[in-house]
């Protein structure tokens, strides 16, 4: 993994400074395309000797939600090109944490056992913010695991308030 970081670190610093007046409209298309390229039937696809760079362009562009820009199309034929199409997920990890650095935000992803929305979320991502002191641009995933409650994830942090999380705390309390 070390690897992948290294090898995407100057592909997400360059598009950083490239995308300088417009960063939020970049990771907009830099997300779904690094979801699209990070597809493992997709990476074999590419990997094959037998599929042109323009093969392997042409199928990923076409699975992009809403299209690339020419900014983006430039990107990809770079990262095709230079055979960097497996470290495309790492790039946009690395973008996302420089345009938070850059914002004084930090994304955070909340594992609750039941869907939060609209205002519900609002209220957890508020209390969230308070409790993190910086904003934050939450994802909500699904873990039933957790029985109820929830465990936010901000960076290395972790907040566990799951009934899961109580339970054995409660019995680390209970056989000690």
């Amino acid at each position: 993994m070390a690897e992948l970081a290294t090898i995407a670190r100057p592909y997400a610093e360059a598009l950083y400074k490239a995308s300088a007046g417009n960063v939020q409209a970049t990771a907009e298309w830099l997300e779904p395309l690094a979801q699209v390229a990070g597809s493992a039937p997709l990476q074999q696809f590419a990997a094959s000797p037998k599929v042109s760079s323009q093969q392997v362009f042409d199928l990923i562009a076409g699975m992009v939600p809403g299209g690339l820009p020419q900014q983006g199309q430039n990107f990809l034929h770079a990262v095709i090109d230079n055979g960097r199409l497996a470290a495309l997920p790492e790039v946009a990890t690395q973008f996302r944490a420089l345009q938070n650095a850059a914002s004084g935000a930090a994304d955070a992803v909340i594992f609750s056992a039941f869907p939060i929305e609209g205002p519900a979320l609002g209220e957890v991502q508020a209390a969230l913010e308070r409790r993190f002191g910086r904003k934050l641009t939450t994802r909500v995933e699904l873990d039933p695991s957790l029985i109820g409650g929830i465990r936010a994830v901000v960076g290395d942090e972790v907040l566990d308030t799951s009934v899961k999380a109580r339970l054995e705390q409660m019995k680390a309390a209970l056989t000690a």
